[in-house]
């Protein structure tokens, strides 16, 4: 098997028994998982081998943070206790983690009628407002400078936070990918990631600017002042969202790259489509970029439907920590809506979203504002987010490319529907 862990070294470690079967899940980005079957029972062994993720103090705060969660009843899948009692075992300078096998399955929003869709916004809710709880307020402070606009838009399938290293269905982006909207998907506990949002472009050639939003919260004019986030009284400029110039020069840059494609197909044919398309959109929305991030917390980061796991009606567990860190709570709440509730023609089901946002609001104590201006500011994320093309043509990584319809086709539907998007949140 690629990658086989050291399975005696590591079982040696832990009261888990002998092994006897182990099975890659498939891979995903940040680290590796296995389905073990050993003689006393069933769990998942996750290597953790990214670089950014992987770090010890990384990899403490995760697993610290899903214990504190399960003693409150949040539907966590602890890591199991070595018998040194630490929950990471290091064999050969690798890193491993032991949790019990959660039997269970994913479900998109279009397996969920409109009481399970309340039922998952309540379930975000709890976990940012019970994150608050157990999380260090010191991190959060520590984390609002890095609170900004690049965070991954978790778009369609969860993007990464940064430079794509290589892909998600995010989810999200920051995330495995996902099986196409509305399709069922299987009981596998995990799948191949595809990212969580893309990087902001390199370059910066265009002549082009953004101005300051008008005040006001509705029709992308999200709340005025400067941009600074708050958090226990305190407040910390942070990077305002996404700058067009960049975009305009990463889509110019995204275009040449298709004219060199040869021989052309029909995905060049839908990307040039959709280049020209979004940068005829960003040139008649440049002036709403938005100028500051929301409240800031402790957050899952990277909430989509391949890191939830179902026993029948009711979430068995939220699984992946790897991106836990502190950053706008309403933006996940708002990026994971749209991983969840996103349909094949790439618009949202508003109702499902509405029965979501108010769940939410009400256990995150969440107020419809704060919904609202992170509906602006990851709506302006995705018009300037090309992460999967990126992947495709910087990469020669396709594995994002069936996404690619939807995701592309809900950015010209959630500029045209802004309103209507924005009222589903907030009423």
């Amino acid at each position: 098997m690629p990658h086989a862990p050291p399975l005696g070294a590591l079982l040696r470690q832990y009261a888990a028994g002998s092994a006897l079967a182990c099975d890659p899940v498939d891979q995903g980005l940040l680290n590796r998982g296995y389905r073990l079957r050993t003689t006393r029972g069933r769990y998942f062994l996750k290597h953790h081998f990214d670089l950014e993720t992987a770090a010890p103090e990384a990899i403490a705060r995760q697993h610290g943070a899903t214990q504190r969660l399960a003693a409150l009843g949040v539907p966590v899948a602890p890591p199991l206790p070595a018998h040194d009692g630490r929950t990471v075992a290091v064999v050969g300078g690798h890193a491993y983690a032991l949790h019990p096998w959660i039997e269970g399955r994913h479900r998109h929003g279009a397996q969920l009628n409109a009481e399970q869709c309340g039922r998952l916004g309540a379930l975000l809710g709890v976990v940012h407002a019970s994150l608050e709880r157990v999380m260090p307020v010191e991190g959060c402070e520590q984390g609002e400078k890095s609170a900004s606009a690049d965070e991954g838009a978790r778009t369609e399938e969860g993007a990464p936070d940064s430079e794509p290293r290589s892909p998600s269905g995010a989810g999200t982006p920051d995330g495995r990918r996902l099986a196409p909207p509305g399709e069922g998907v299987p009981d596998d506990r995990h799948r191949a990631r595809a990212g969580r949002s893309a990087p902001g472009a390199e370059r910066a050639a265009s002549t082009r600017h953004a101005t300051a939003p008008a005040n006001g919260a509705r029709a992308g004019k999200p709340h005025s002042g400067h941009p600074h986030v708050q958090k226990a009284g305190t407040t910390t400029p942070v990077d305002v969202g996404a700058d067009p110039a960049a975009t305009f020069a990463l889509i110019d840059d995204l275009l040449a790259r298709v004219r060199g494609h040869r021989p052309a197909d029909s995905f060049d044919e839908l990307a040039r489509h959709r280049l020209l398309e979004r940068r005829s959109l960003l040139e008649q929305h440049v002036g709403r970029r938005p100028p500051h991030s929301g409240p800031v917390g402790w957050v899952h980061g990277d909430f989509h439907p391949f890191n939830l796991l179902y026993r029948g009606d009711a979430p068995a567990a939220i699984v992946d920590w790897d991106r836990l860190g502190v950053k706008p709570r309403a933006e996940e709440a708002v990026r994971a809506a749209a991983i969840f509730f996103v349909r094949p023609a790439g618009t949202l089901d508003l109702p499902k979203v509405r029965a979501y946002a108010r769940a939410y609001r009400r256990t995150a104590g969440a107020t419809p504002s704060e919904l609202a201006a992170a509906v602006h500011r990851v709506w302006w994320e995705r018009l300037n987010d090309f992460w999967m093309l990126r992947w495709h043509y910087e990469r020669g990584d396709t594995r994002a490319d069936s996404q690619f319809p939807a995701a592309s086709a809900l950015v010209v539907w959630w500029t045209r529907e802004y309103e209507a998007v924005c009222d589903a949140f907030v009423g």
